[in-house]
């Protein structure tokens, strides 16, 4: 068995055709064939059914590509590590969230370059989700995100916690009030737009209280829209709410009437600014769309989003210091409360 054999294997898998899986890899149909007959004979167990169309795994093959696929990705991520760690790159490559973009970020990248005139600095605009996946690859060296991840390979600190507010068009029957409760905009259409949810966990709470009157979800890929009604004597779901804002609100025992979810969170503004409902944005967020919408303070404490600042836990870029002193000086500046970190290599 060899790294040759198990990746034409994965290939064929993802793929569940030859001719599909040669363009993909580069080899010929003949050599995929071979290699996938070789890892059998050495196994002594068949993996591919061959006799269908499109082709099937067997149900030893089914267990053997999900455990097989999670070791390679991590060979490949300890590949990518080792090459990183003989030939660091002079440049820095940062991830973040578009919400963190309308912050500090751009001060901090200012003051980054201030200190340190000759570095190179790439901005990339990726999900917190996506982030994880980009670290492990050398994409990205560092990422701004707004999720806590629990992966083996990645080390995080939290770098402060930002004050929801909501976003009302001007319009708005809510508009001229300076503080908002929640209950007060259960009412309202609710428009969603984390593409990155929270995990399942201690953290996570199922709405205790049935959901008033309907809820309509509205995919961004997808025009059309449904409505669930939910009788008086319904049992109330036990399923735990991960979408950030509904879980927000489902901590207080409060869901709201009707929701739309959206692709990101310019089309989310741009729904408020229209009148098509409200939302909760980070209060960075507060000088976007001024002219059509107004955002107002939440008065519960700990209506808040945070900031992650994510890394490798065993490759930590030589600038990444720098960053972070970067950080924590713009927060001095502005009167921002913060706990001073720092990351380490855990070898």
């Amino acid at each position: 068995m060899d790294l040759k054999q198990l990746n034409a294997f994965i290939a064929i898998a993802d793929l569940r055709s030859f001719s599909a899986a040669a363009t993909k890899t580069g080899l010929s149909q003949p050599t995929l064939s071979r290699l996938l007959k070789q890892l059998e004979t050495d196994m002594g167990v068949e993996l591919v059914d061959r006799y269908h169309r499109p082709l099937h795994l067997t149900e030893a093959g089914v267990f053997f590509y999900d455990k097989i696929s999670a070791i390679l990705t991590e060979i490949d991520t300890v590949t990518s590590m080792t090459q990183r760690l003989s030939a660091p790159s002079t440049a820095l490559n940062i991830g973040f969230v578009p919400s963190v973009l309308y912050g500090l970020l751009p001060e901090v990248i200012a003051k980054l370059k201030q200190s340190n005139p000759d570095i190179e600095v790439n901005l990339k605009d990726i999900s917190s989700y996506q982030q994880i996946e980009a670290l492990k690859t050398g994409e990205i060296d560092i990422g701004f995100g707004r999720f806590a991840h629990q992966d083996p390979w990645i080390q995080q600190i939290l770098l402060r916690h930002e004050r929801y507010m909501v976003a009302l068009s001007k319009a708005h029957a809510l508009a001229h009030i300076d503080e908002q409760r929640l209950i007060d905009l259960a009412n309202n259409r609710l428009i969603l737009y984390h593409q990155t949810h929270l995990p399942i966990s201690t953290t996570t709470q199922p709405i205790n209280t049935p959901i008033s009157n309907s809820t309509n979800h509205i995919a961004a890929t997808d025009k059309s829209s449904s409505r669930h009604k939910q009788s008086s004597n319904e049992q109330p779901s036990l399923e735990p709410v991960t979408e950030p804002l509904l879980h927000l609100f489902a901590q207080y025992g409060i869901s709201p009437f009707m929701t739309t979810t959206v692709s990101d969170l310019q089309v989310a503004l741009g729904l408020v600014a229209a009148g098509e409902g409200i939302t909760l944005v980070p209060a960075s967020l507060k000088t976007v769309r001024t002219e059509q919408i107004v955002y107002r303070r939440l008065l519960h404490e700990n209506a808040t989003s945070p900031i992650y600042l994510h890394t490798l836990k065993d490759f930590v870029h030589p600038k990444i210091p720098d960053l972070l002193s970067a950080i924590y000086q713009v927060y001095e500046r502005r009167g921002i409360t913060y706990r001073k970190q720092s990351f380490t290599l855990q070898r």
